[in-house]
């Protein structure tokens, strides 16, 4: 055997492998392939906001669903809603707009 079929095996392997990945991320770049696009797929629901870390143990999570979020206390062996069905951030009007109540007063009306 010689070393050109050797060779030429080689560089049509290259080939079309290059074809592949360029394909790939063609598909990507347009928005084809990731599914997040296209008549088939469906619109999100659920989404997380924002979190931040309490303790090592505990965080505080900002869930979205829907219009709505909720905000959720995270620990290592329960899960606790602190408030829930608070308006998407921008949904709010200005003028309608509350001011926060204080936590101590929080904690005593929801025992």
């Amino acid at each position: 055997m010689d070393g050109t079929i050797y060779m030429r095996f080689f560089l049509v392997l290259i080939l079309v492998l290059g074809l592949i990945v360029g394909l790939g991320w063609l598909l990507r770049r347009l928005g084809i392939g990731d599914g997040t696009r296209g008549p088939l797929t469906r619109r999100r629901r659920l989404g997380t906001i924002e979190s931040t870390a309490i303790d090592s143990r505990h965080k505080v999570v900002l869930v979205r669903r829907d219009e709505t979020e909720h905000l959720v206390l995270i620990g290592p062996n329960t899960s606790q809603v602190i408030e829930s069905g608070i308006p998407a951030s921008g949904d709010m009007p200005i003028g309608k707009q509350t001011s926060p109540i204080p936590f101590g007063q929080f904690l005593s009306r929801n025992k």
